[in-house]
This record gives C-alpha cells, structure tokens and sequence, in this order.
C-alpha cells in the first residue's frame, strides 16, 4: 500500500496532471499513514500529540455514547412498537422483520443494537458524505491540505439528533455547519463557533418541529407516552419536578440514559466515561467541566431557593438536570472543543462557569425551549476570545507592575 500510494504521489505533486486534486490525495495518505514530511528547525515545540491523535482521541472519548446510540434508539423503538406505538420511519421496522427480528423484544440486545443502527448509521453516512465533500472542495479551491477536524464534527453531529430527523435535513444542517459555522472563517483552527452545535442550531430554528426531540415516537394508542428527553423538561414546566417521578422516569434510569431523546445525549454515564479520557489524555479541559457543574448547580440552588407556583421548573434540583437533556454531552464534549473555547486557565474558569449558569438560566427561565445547553455554548463561543483577552492583560499588568523601576 505504501508503494502503491508512493507511486500515485508524482501525478498529485506541482506539475502534475492531478495538481488541483493534491488535498485528496494527501487526506487519503495521512489518514493510513503518518505525513512523510516533518519539520527539522530548532524553533519547534516536539510532542508526541498532533491534531490526528487528538480528533482520534475524541472519536474514542466518543464510543460510549454511540454504543448507547446505537442501543438506546433501538431499545426506544422496541419498547414503543411492543406498547402498540409506531415509529415515525417504517422502513427500519420493515427491516428489522427482514432480518427475523419482527417480535422486537426490549430485552433482546442484539435486536435493539441493530434497530438502532437502522436510524443511526444513514444519519452518519449523510454526514460525512456531504460534509466531508464541503471540506473537501474548500481545500481543493483553497489549496490546502484537508483538515482533520471533520472527524470529530462528524461524529457529533449525529448524536445530537433525534433518531427520525429526515436525512436531507441532516445533509442541510450539516453543509451549514461546515461552511458557514466554520469555512467562511477560514476552516480548521480559525471558527469562533462550534460547528456542531452551528449545525444543530441551524435545524432547531428552522425545523423546530423535526429537530426539538418532542415526538421522537408516534403512539397508536393515546395511552402510550412518546416523550422524549426535552419533554421530561417540559412535563417539569408544567407539572413539576413530580412529573418525572410520577411519569415512571428514575434517577437511575435517567443517568444511564434509557429514555428516547436524541441519539448520543440521553446517557450522563457514557458522557462520564468519556470525560474521563478526555481529562487523562489531556484533550479536554477538566477546568471547563468543573466550572460548568459549579455554575450549574450554584444557579440550580439560587433558583429553587427563589422557587415559583408559575414556573415549575424553577423547583427541579440539581441532580435531575445533570441527568435530562444535552447538559452533559454538551459541557463534556461540545464546551471543551479546543478551537472555540477559552484557551488561559484562568479564561477556562470564566467560560465553563458562565456555561454552566446559561444553560440552567435559559431551561428554566424560557419554558418555550427547556434546553439551555446548546445556546449558552454558543453564546460563550462569542466571548471566549474576549475572555482570554482580559486574562492576558491582567497578567501583563501585573508583571509590569511586578518589575517596575
């Protein structure tokens, strides 16, 4: 392989008929092999982490919640079908007989894995076929190589859908958010926006009804419940915290993430589990987790102790909305992000706090949209810089303060 990629680089290189076509080739060569190029002057910083290794370290951060993707969405359309309710999409179900699986039994793991896949995996090929050709063409038009930052956009951006979005929103969403959350900027290393998050809020504001999560499942019968993870916020809204728990919604439940919603967000567990890799490999920044769950339940305590008979929300404690909706998946995987969050340490304090407090604020304040996470991240993405700017020249005030004469 080696040899054979050796001898089609010539053809690829200045002067070659397939020039124009280098980023291509340079993509598929590093992505098999590490680049054949390397620096040799003093001036550079050596390490063993490259942005390769860091976007393959998310991906694997990130198994865990496509292992509970892949089972949660399944077991969510098992459960719903055996309750007497249809899925939205049929054609999963019809699939599902084909391949002898037509009792879809909830407990039956290997079912609910491939049912879920039948949701889950056209979600990503879309993506990454049509957000990997928007990157592909910027760079070819550009003349750079191609960025591995995708990888990881494209892994995201999947999981916090819910299961029966319609693919050519996903293709929409998703050209959005590589070409104007981040192409138009300057692509990889120069967006202020997460381009995750950029495509999701794209949806949400102009398909509220496919994107917001609220019937992920269509019942037959009125007695069957099809709420998602956003409606368990929204039944808080209206009925208070007593709803979940009245709802036959538990803690425990909760946490592992058995509950419909979208795809990769409903598990807090499979967040954890990755936050702990991201923290010991150094990839993502403990100080922004730590300060998002400060502000978090410091603005969970201010308000129960504020309480209301109008907003019902204002009384859900802490331990409940850690557990409901994208808080988790957002302050782990998505506030973190290396490119659009605070980069000083002390910066990273500030951001994560004011996450934190946002997210909480805007579920609880705003009960027309009982999910706060994705729009405080953003709305932060806007301050970061500033953030880091303030940090910055504090410390050269105070070192000039330190060593006047």
């Amino acid at each position: 392989m080696r040899k054979f990629l050796d001898s089609l680089e010539t053809s690829f290189k200045p002067g070659g008929r397939l020039e124009g076509l280098y980023p291509l080739f340079e993509a598929a060569d590093t992505f098999l092999y590490t680049p054949g190029s390397t620096t040799r002057g003093a001036s550079h910083v050596r390490d063993g982490i490259d942005v390769k290794r860091m976007m393959v370290t998310v991906v694997l951060a990130l198994l865990p919640c496509v292992a509970m993707a892949l089972y949660n969405t399944g077991y969510q359309a098992n459960l719903a079908i055996s309750l007497g309710a249809q899925p939205l999409a049929t054609w999963q179900s019809t699939a599902m007989e084909a391949l002898g699986f037509g009792g879809f039994d909830p407990a039956n793991v290997v079912a609910c894995v491939l049912h879920g896949a039948l949701y889950y995996l056209p979600v990503v090929l879309v993506t990454f076929a049509v957000g990997g050709n928007c990157e592909a063409l910027f760079a070819v038009v550009r003349k750079h190589e191609i960025n591995e930052g995708f990888l990881v956009t494209g892994m995201l951006f999947p999981l916090v859908l819910p299961p029966t979005v319609p693919l050519w929103q996903v293709a929409l969403g998703i050209a959005f958010g590589v070409i104007i959350g981040k192409e138009i900027f300057g692509g990889t290393g120069m967006n202020i926006f997460n381009p995750a998050l950029m495509s999701r809020a794209f949806l949400f504001f102009a398909y509220p009804a496919q994107i917001s999560g609220d019937q992920v499942w269509i019942a037959a019968d009125t007695t069957v419940d099809g709420s998602s993870g956003a409606t368990w916020l929204a039944r808080s809204a209206v009925d208070g915290p007593s709803a979940l728990v009245d709802g036959g919604l538990t803690w425990t439940q909760a946490f592992i993430g058995l509950v419909p919603g979208s795809m990769g967000e409903t598990s807090t567990l499979a967040c954890l589990l990755g936050a702990l890799l991201l923290i010991a490999t150094g990839i993502g920044s403990w100080r922004i987790m730590a300060a998002g769950v400060v502000g978090s339940f410091l603005m969970v305590q201010g308000l129960n102790a504020l309480g209301s008979t109008t907003n019902p929300l204002m009384n859900v404690s802490f331990e409940w909305h850690v557990v409901l909706g994208g808080w988790a998946f957002g302050l782990v995987f998505m506030a973190t992000d290396p490119v659009s969050s605070a980069h000083t340490n002390k910066g990273r304090y500030v951001y994560g706090f004011c996450i934190g407090v946002l997210a909480i604020l805007i579920r609880v304040i705003n009960p027309a949209y009982p999910e706060g996470m994705m729009l405080a991240i953003l709305f932060m993405n806007m301050f970061a810089a500033l953030i880091d700017h303030f940090v910055v020249q504090a410390n050269v005030k105070r070192r000039r303060a330190r060593y006047a004469s």
